[in-house]
């Protein structure tokens, strides 16, 4: 699976300064992937033009999708729609229609290094509850953010990202955690979107991690399809999903995934 359930044995890695600029770079490319894919998103299209389109700008730009064939995954973009939470597989038949929400996971590899990030859109005109969701979502990213300084720990992320959304009466997934990116899409340390018992690992410069709250509006538990890859809200509520790679400095964080200028 992608995130799911995903532990990892390795140690987390403190990144160099040119691997560092290789993730930099992997972001920006990945950015802009992201970007071009925005533009697409109207009623009438299926979820697989979005995933074909996708496959061709990360390998225009020079990456390899790192999704595709990533665990028997059979595609490059995760197109997740309305109370699929992530891990969608694009399908022709999968048409978008006025009002839907869908996400966009997407991630590449560029010169051995990886970047990932997602999004979520609405198609068309969307009901305020789908506007407030993916806005939520977003913030509860960015509150998570403001806790990835130098010293703190993993734990004060997940408490940033839980108690953002909770307040607001949404529920963080539990089932899927984000994860450290680098020579691999998954690494440690796991960054759940809940807060746990223990502190978790401190946060130090170089540390490069995928923050990536997966909200729902209503009940925070999710099933698997037959697909086995399809997670989808067990009371079928909607879901959201927002994600950056993101560098652990002296100072303030750096959104690897996010070209300037971008408001992605």
């Amino acid at each position: 699976r992608m995130s799911a359930f995903w532990r990892g044995t390795m140690a987390v890695s403190i990144k160099s300064a040119r691997e560092i600029e290789l993730m930099r770079e992997a972001g920006k490319r990945l950015a802009h992937v992201h970007q071009e894919l925005e533009a697409m998103i109207a009623p009438g299209i299926s979820t697989w033009e979005i995933d074909a389109k996708g496959e061709k700008l990360i390998r225009d730009c020079g990456c390899i999708p790192n999704f595709l064939h990533y665990n028997g995954y059979p595609a490059s973009i995760c197109v997740s729609v309305n109370d699929e939470v992530v891990h969608g597989i694009p399908n022709k038949h999968r048409i978008l229609q006025e009002g839907d929400i869908v996400s966009l996971d997407a991630g590449v590899i560029y010169k051995g290094y990886h970047s990932d990030a997602a999004r979520t859109y609405g198609v068309g005109t969307i009901d305020s509850e789908s506007v407030q969701l993916i806005e939520v979502t977003k913030q509860s990213f960015f509150e998570g953010l403001a806790q990835c300084r130098a010293g703190n720990h993993i734990n004060d992320i997940s408490k940033a990202v839980f108690g953002y959304v909770t307040k607001r009466g949404y529920s963080a997934v539990r089932d899927l955690v984000g994860h450290g990116v680098g020579a691999h899409l998954h690494e440690e340390p796991n960054v759940p979107n809940y807060p746990k018992l223990f502190k978790g690992p401190k946060l130090k410069p170089g540390m490069v991690i995928a923050i990536e709250p997966m909200i729902n509006i209503g009940s925070y538990q999710v099933g698997w399809l037959n697909d086995d890859w399809t997670v989808v809200t067990m009371d079928g509520s909607r879901s959201a999903h927002y994600e950056n790679t993101v560098l652990i400095t002296e100072g303030d964080p750096e959104i690897l995934s996010r070209a300037e200028g971008l408001e992605l």
